[in-house]
């Protein structure tokens, strides 16, 4: 899952893609570059991110999907959102994905939105809200917490009429949580792995890398690429990332290790199946 940050404010990109253009040839890389889903974001959720309002919402991501979805790119197109008006204008521009940070409480219409058009969507975990989700965020036990709180917003949406195979999960890494939580959700991953839906991971160049490294944003694809891995290992299989061709590389030979299996690549020559 490519990140298509249509925003001034990002943590990780700021407003480098916030014109339509470059937005547009950047969704059009990453699909090129292997991503099977494009998460397009007019609203930034970084920690202490202020809201923004739907017709800038709209102004910001509906004329961008458009023009992807009019490009004929492979992967499917994901609107990044809270908020209904939104997802209604992003589906009929093209999007076929609704990734809700707040998993349907900011705006529970959306689950029946969801419902009635067949869309895919993923679940988020967050405590509290952008703007107040890293004050002194606590758990019982984080891990525990976290599934019991999926597996609650995974009820609501079958009972709204979202078919359970079109529900992905998502435990919210650095959303309202700190190093120590975001590490014992990796560690401990498979146990959300077991509540039956794909689980979805979102570590690329977020903040606890730094704290671990000391790299800063643009030096943390090493520590994202090595979240990425231990996850696969623990049966997570969607990744949401920015970039999507170096982690999609490590995921293949983590995957061919594991497997012995893998699909040999060269600029020559058409991909074949090989065994090992």
């Amino acid at each position: 899952m490519g990140v298509v940050n249509v925003t001034p404010d990002s943590f990780s990109d700021g407003g480098r893609f916030l014109d339509a253009d470059a937005a547009v040839r950047h969704a059009l890389a990453l699909a090129a570059e292997g991503a099977d889903i494009l998460d397009f974001g007019g609203e930034s959720t970084r920690p202490g991110a202020e809201p923004v309002g739907v017709e800038e919402e709209l102004r910001r991501v509906v004329g961008v999907i458009e023009r992807v979805a009019a490009a004929g790119t492979h992967a499917r197109l994901s609107i990044d959102t809270t908020k209904l008006a939104v997802a209604e204008r992003a589906v009929d521009a093209g999007a076929s994905f609704v990734n809700d940070v707040t998993a349907f409480r900011a705006d529970p219409r959306l689950a029946a939105f969801v419902a009635e058009h067949e869309l895919d969507c993923c679940l988020m975990h967050m405590r509290g809200e952008p703007r107040t989700m890293q004050v002194d965020p606590r758990y019982g036990d984080v891990v525990d917490d976290v599934r019991a709180f999926l597996e609650e917003r995974l009820a609501f949406a079958v009972a709204a009429g979202v078919r359970e195979e079109r529900v992905m999960l998502d435990p919210g890494i650095g959303f309202g949580k700190t190093v120590a939580h975001n590490l014992e959700l990796l560690r401990r991953v498979h146990e959300l792995v077991a509540i039956g839906r794909p689980v979805v991971i979102g570590t690329s160049r977020k903040s606890f890398l730094g704290r671990i490294t000391g790299r800063s944003v643009d030096e943390r694809l090493p520590g994202t690429i090595a979240t990425c891995v231990q996850a696969w290992e623990r049966g997570v299989r969607v990744f949401r990332v920015h970039d999507v061709a170096p982690v999609r590389d490590a995921l293949a030979v983590a995957a061919a290790t594991v497997s012995g299996r893998w699909t040999e690549t060269t600029p020559s020559a058409t991909p074949t199946s090989t065994t090992s």
